[in-house]
């Protein structure tokens, strides 16, 4: 945007001649716009921190605990939300409940934005190409389902099995975490290898996610968001009622031991999301 010189220098030809008394009002007033808070503090700690990094590439793990920390005290109240809001009510009669998403910030190296789910509202399974991702949930309870990538299915007796693999436009997938979250708790991270890099979220209430992407999806540099169908390893296999084992109880927590997915990309998404205004404290770049 440009701005002219001459409305420049009459701004600061006018400011020259107030007296001394009203220039230090205005300026204490200035002051006082700029006085720090924790969105401006999370802008800038992810400023420092994603500098140096790219796609596919991840902050050293004391910089991904420093800022997991400033995120782990931010709650509804730092961001201006609150569940009376009307991002958290569901005003559709049929279909699923529209998730609205908040924008607050993004660069080349990172964004931060929110999203706002209602009861009973899905952010379909998708992926972070290339991503490091920090989800912070700011109030009521989720939950949440992710996947990392396999490198080999398995037989029912948990022996490779590599025919498996050739199904047309399915790839094996291991189950990262199966669980329900309910604020506060910690700050989830996924890698872009790591940690349940594709994952859905599920509203079991209304719910406010506060989400940092370093670096964010960019079409042009091929990092795209790819949503996925998941079929239980189960059901596309010949492995018989041993599958059962395979898949593990599925009921909740983190580990090998939920099981795994075939996962189908799929070519066109239903989901669909409501962009809106964020009305809680400006982020300033200096």
């Amino acid at each position: 945007m440009m701005i002219e010189t001459d409305l420049i220098e009459q701004k600061e030809q006018k400011l020259c001649e107030l007296p001394t008394e009203k220039r230090s009002k205005k300026n204490k007033r200035k002051k006082r716009k700029a006085m720090p808070n924790n969105v401006q503090n999370l802008f800038a700690m992810c400023k420092e921190i994603f500098s140096q990094c790219g796609p596919g590439i991840v902050p050293p793990p004391a910089d991904v605990e420093r800022l997991r920390s400033v995120l782990d005290t931010m709650n509804a109240s730092d961001v201006g939300l609150n569940q009376d809001m009307r991002y958290f009510r569901r005003t559709e009669i049929d279909g699923a409940p529209r998730v609205t998403y908040l924008h607050l910030y993004e660069c080349d190296k990172f964004s931060i934005g929110i999203f706002c789910l209602p009861t009973s509202a899905v952010i379909p399974l998708h992926n972070h190409p290339g991503m490091t991702v920090f989800s912070k949930l700011l109030f009521g309870t989720m939950h949440i389902k992710s996947y990392d990538w396999d490198d080999m299915p398995l037989n029912p007796n948990g022996t490779p099995n590599p025919s498996q693999s050739q199904l047309s436009g399915v790839r094996l997938a291991k189950v990262k975490i199966d669980a329900t979250f309910t604020a506060p708790c910690k700050t989830s991270i996924l890698y872009p290898t790591a940690g349940g890099n594709m994952h859905r979220f599920t509203a079991v209430e209304p719910c406010a996610v506060l989400d940092v992407l370093g670096p964010p999806y960019c079409d042009p540099e091929g990092r795209h968001c790819t949503y996925y169908l998941d079929v239980p390893y189960s059901s596309s296999s010949d492995s018989g009622d041993g599958a059962e084992e395979n898949l593990g109880s599925g009921v909740g927590g983190e580990g090998e031991e939920l099981g795994y997915a075939w996962l189908q990309e799929k070519h066109k998404s239903d989901f669909y999301l409501i962009g809106a205004k964020y009305g809680g404290p400006k982020i300033v770049e200096n």
